[in-house]
């Protein structure tokens, strides 16, 4: 019990927080492509973000693994990037800073996010039952690709947050 949850219910709100911390992410960053910085998004992902980290340190313990490496890589990230945002107030490099390291959160997210979804969603387990197979691949480097794009948007092309 974590919370007074059960573990499958524990395990529920720690999913629904991650995937909305996913969605404000993508909405965020990819408003940034098109030179838009939407306050609300960004403070839904950077919350939802640090709470997707925070639950997943809840769950049981087991070893030391990608989960809690990733969580602690992202924690940090966060962390860089909540000094940027309000420390740094996105002047001078403060601003390739915070995109840099929120789009790496964003992204590590997202790599959780289909690793887990061909290891619980029943049809794409089909398609990858061990995580190795083709498709599996194919799914990180789209997710890989579009992340890239955004970075390149955002970050080298010069489109977002001009100033």
């Amino acid at each position: 019990m974590m919370f007074g949850l059960s573990l499958h219910a524990f395990t529920l709100l720690h999913t629904g927080i991650s995937l909305v911390g996913i969605a404000a992410g993508v909405v965020f960053f990819a408003s940034l492509t098109t030179g838009r910085w939407r306050s609300t998004a960004n403070l839904v992902f950077l919350i939802f973000t640090i709470l997707t980290s925070v639950t997943g340190f809840l769950f049981p313990p087991k070893p030391i693994g990608p989960p809690f490496i990733f969580g602690v890589v992202s924690l940090l990230l966060l962390a860089v990037a909540l000094a940027a945002l309000y420390g740094g107030k996105l002047r001078g490099w403060s601003r390739p800073t915070y995109l840099a390291t929120a789009l790496i959160a964003q992204w590590l997210n997202m790599v959780v996010l289909v690793v887990q979804s061909y290891q619980k969603i029943p049809p794409l387990h089909a398609l990858a039952p061990t995580g190795g197979e083709p498709a599996v691949l194919v799914s990180q480097a789209v997710v890989l690709a579009l992340v890239g794009y955004v970075a390149w948007r955002t970050l080298f092309a010069r489109t977002a947050l001009r100033g």
